[in-house]
């Protein structure tokens, strides 16, 4: 299984103008040879290396990055000529499309460049990486990360490393090729996991994940950033920048817990995962005005990617279930009817008088189902990439 690791890196302000002047003169050849292969209707890898890899060699670039910047230009392409076939860029007459279609494609000065092991070498126990600048090799560049994120650097890293920086600061992030555990294939039932508003996520063991607290601190940040996006003004948008930057980290940094706690009990009961399909949860729930916001931004396809890999990792079995009337449905007779919700926290079934909490009651339906999909022969899901960590 594929992981992306992201440690970041601590240079010298010397270092760090080198690794600036690199990426820049790196995206300035990539926007040259985009405008060059769009001109010429030429996006394969072979045909921009007969096109311009003397070019960009005489801009400054070695060998290598001069690939690599090759090997981007063709990769942005291909990703632009999929995308009508996978319905992302509208109607075939739509404004976004014929944008895509008619202008060579952009890339930001700060654009993530790929370096392979010729231009970029680990040394793991000195912590520190030796990378190709334009203004020579730089050795002794110091990196950080977590200890765990560094352990399966040091045991597994595989193939190439992405240069990025973001908000003025500098990480790398690389490919790791770990070993999968083989697959509970006899799993002792499933863990059903029901998503939610007040409750982020609820399983059929009892454990609720309350998002009481958060949702507050989401209302908060709503506020502050209606109120900076009215002002307008460059320190107003900088600050937004700033603070929209901490609410996505902290965000991520939920669904991690969220997902690890989840994912440890699966595997200590012996028990496999069963998840709602994520698939068009916003246009499925009808809410009202003051709770839209709520649901359309948080990250619960996120959450369910963690759980996903993370489970993969420990070989738990992951099925997705028909959300459908979850909560509507009872989970002893299994009576299903709207009236059954006569509030939003609580269930309580019109048949047999059985009382729960709603998410609770919801979360045995989907482990029910879960277990009905794996008896039926459906394959584990789990993603086979996972974005940098």
């Amino acid at each position: 299984m594929k992981l992306v690791v992201r440690v970041k890196l601590l240079p010298t302000p010397q270092q760090a103008s080198a690794l600036e002047a690199t990426l820049l003169i790196c995206n300035e050849a990539a926007n040259w040879l985009s405008t060059a292969a769009f001109a010429r209707r030429v996006a394969s890898r072979a045909g921009l290396q007969t096109l311009a890899y003397a070019q960009l060699r005489a801009l400054g670039l070695s060998a290598q990055p001069a690939l690599h910047v090759l090997r981007k230009v063709a990769d942005a392409y291909t990703a632009l000529g999929a995308q009508p076939r996978a319905g992302k860029l509208g109607p075939s007459k739509s404004t976004s499309r014929a944008s895509a279609a008619w202008k060579p494609i952009r890339f930001r000065a700060e654009a993530a460049q790929p370096f392979d092991d010729r231009c970029l070498s680990w040394q793991m126990d000195a912590g520190t990486v030796s990378i190709w600048t334009i203004s020579g090799r730089l050795k002794g560049v110091a990196f950080t990360g977590h200890p765990e994120h560094i352990q399966l650097l040091t045991r597994y890293r595989r193939g190439e490393s992405d240069l990025i920086r973001r908000n003025g600061q500098w990480y790398l992030a690389a490919t790791c090729d770990v070993p999968e555990t083989d697959e509970n294939g006899r799993p002792d039932g499933f863990i059903g996991v029901d998503l939610g508003i007040v409750n982020i996520a609820t399983t059929s063991t009892g454990r609720r994940y309350s998002g009481r607290r958060l949702n507050r601190r989401r209302e908060s940040d709503r506020r502050l950033r209606s109120k900076l996006q009215q002002k307008g003004s460059k320190s107003a948008k900088r600050r937004a920048k700033k603070h929209a930057g901490r609410e996505a980290r902290r965000t991520r940094d939920i669904n991690h817990k969220i997902s690890k706690q989840i994912v440890a009990e699966a595997q200590r009961t012996g028990r496999g995962i069963a998840l709602e399909d994520l698939g068009g949860i916003r246009e499925r729930v009808r809410l009202r005005k003051p709770q839209r916001a709520t649901l359309h931004s948080w990250a619960f396809h996120q959450l369910g990617r963690f759980i996903a890999y993370k489970a993969k990792r420990v070989g738990v079995p992951i099925v997705q279930v028909d959300p459908a009337h979850t909560s509507q449905e009872c989970s002893r007779c299994h009576h299903t009817d709207k009236r059954n919700r006569p509030s939003q926290a609580v269930f309580t079934c019109r048949s047999c008088g059985f009382v729960e909490h709603a998410d609770l009651n919801s979360s045995h339906n989907i482990a029910s189902r879960g277990w009905q999909v794996w008896g039926r022969g459906a394959k584990s899901v789990a993603p086979a990439l996972v974005p940098a960590t």
